[in-house]
């Protein structure tokens, strides 16, 4: 949120037309619902200056100084405003005593709420020029759609801590752009890298060039700074139980398509083929599992996991009996405990990560993995996929032929 400086504060004194300031003599009286109903017009920010709103405290309505003291019982009534319940939901706001024109006065900045229409005492108030108002039923319903804008799946948010530094130029340019349009289009296209970034949503905006998670996860260069589960940890067990030796481990990490290559190749290195002779008079080739499988059920756990508020990676465990991949996060949206896996259910917790994966090839289909996993394990003589659904994860177990010891 802005800090306004000195100056800034008292050129806002000085508008007196403004929308975005409020002047109250005291904190008696009738200032202090007046004063919160001013908080609850800047946290709506009906104009949609995405800028704070200040109310000053010890200012007259020409913008001179009333002459009262600032004390820190005052500072600490002002700040109970984010806090007492009157204003729903609470809003984001600063309380500081500044000297402006040679005297004291409280500020208190209100920042724009993420989640409009904010109600102060059940009432929904707004700026009208220099006053306040009550929210008409067009006004709330601007709100409503300016608080669902703001809804950002988990995957178009940007990432405050990363900057455009750590996403790979290289990686978008040479290969996910020519992925997602033709040449001719990319050819007669102008735009600049933020724009073109911002086009595909590896970005906030090109005002506000911060990368999003997708954008780091597509491109990243260093994903898990910012997104510490983002990979994947396999691990290759000789027998099948966990107390077992591990033979073979990886944290396999990078940008999406990195990634899943390089899991692709762990995946193909450990599924060993037998030789059948008896059934047909030339060799048959069969797979302990088909790869095909092997490869739509983890890329839809790397869709379709959340990213959100956990480390943990996507586990790919081999076991000599079985696979297990264990994603974290449940089941979202219309997808349940009782409907997961059946045709025709699914929803996307990472639509972007989806898209991205769309674009790189991963993905032809939306919504038939588990099915293309289903067909190629039963050709291939494997049982069906087993899933175990939680609340908190996703666990799928693959069993082999039987054809391998």
């Amino acid at each position: 949120m802005p800090h306004y400086n000195d100056h800034e504060l008292e050129t806002m004194l000085h508008d007196l037309e403004s929308d975005m300031v409020e002047r109250k003599e005291s904190f008696k009286g009738n200032a202090p619902k007046t004063a919160r109903e001013a908080v609850c017009a800047f946290a709506n920010d009906l104009p949609n200056h995405r800028r704070p709103g200040v109310v000053f405290i010890g200012a007259k309505d020409d913008g001179s100084p009333s002459g009262i003291q600032i004390t820190d019982e005052l500072l600490r009534q002002l700040s109970d405003i984010k806090t007492d319940g009157h204003i729903v939901p609470p809003p984001t706001l600063f309380v500081e005593k500044r000297l402006l024109r040679g005297a004291e006065m409280a500020v208190i900045t209100v920042a724009p709420s993420d989640s409009p229409p904010v109600r102060c005492q059940g009432r929904i108030h707004i700026r009208v020029g220099p006053r306040r108002a009550i929210a008409s039923a067009q006004d709330e319903r601007i709100l409503n759609e300016k608080r669902r804008h703001r809804d950002l799946p988990f995957d178009a948010q940007p990432v405050p801590t990363a900057t455009l530094a750590d996403l790979s130029r290289r990686l978008f340019e040479e290969e996910y752009l020519p992925s997602a349009f033709a040449p001719d289009v990319l050819d007669a296209n102008g735009r600049s890298y933020e724009q073109r970034l911002a086009a595909c949503k590896m970005i906030a905006s090109t005002d506000d060039p911060t990368p999003t998670v997708v954008g780091l996860l597509t491109l990243g260069i260093r994903t898990r700074d910012a997104i510490p589960g983002a990979y994947i940890q396999f691990l290759r067990i000789n027998g099948c139980a966990w107390s077992d030796t591990i033979v073979d481990e990886a944290a396999i990490d990078g940008p999406l398509s990195q990634m899943l290559r390089r899991i692709d190749e762990k995946l193909a290195a450990h599924n060993r083929t037998s030789l059948q002779f008896t059934k047909n008079p030339i060799e048959e080739r069969q797979p302990r599992y088909p790869l095909v499988a092997l490869q739509q059920l983890v890329r839809n756990a790397v869709m379709h996991r959340t990213y959100e508020a956990t480390h943990a990676p996507i586990k790919v465990y081999w076991f000599d009996d079985r696979i297990e991949i264990i994603s974290p996060g449940g089941p979202f949206g219309t997808v349940t405990r009782e409907n997961f896996g059946q045709p025709g259910v699914t929803d996307y917790r990472n639509p972007n990560v989806a898209e991205a994966l769309r674009v790189l090839g991963y993905v032809q289909r939306f919504g038939f993995g588990i099915q293309i996993a289903r067909s190629e394990l039963a050709k291939n003589g494997n049982p069906p996929p087993v899933f175990d659904v939680t609340d908190q994860v996703v666990m799928c177990r693959l069993e082999g032929t039987g054809a391998m010891p």
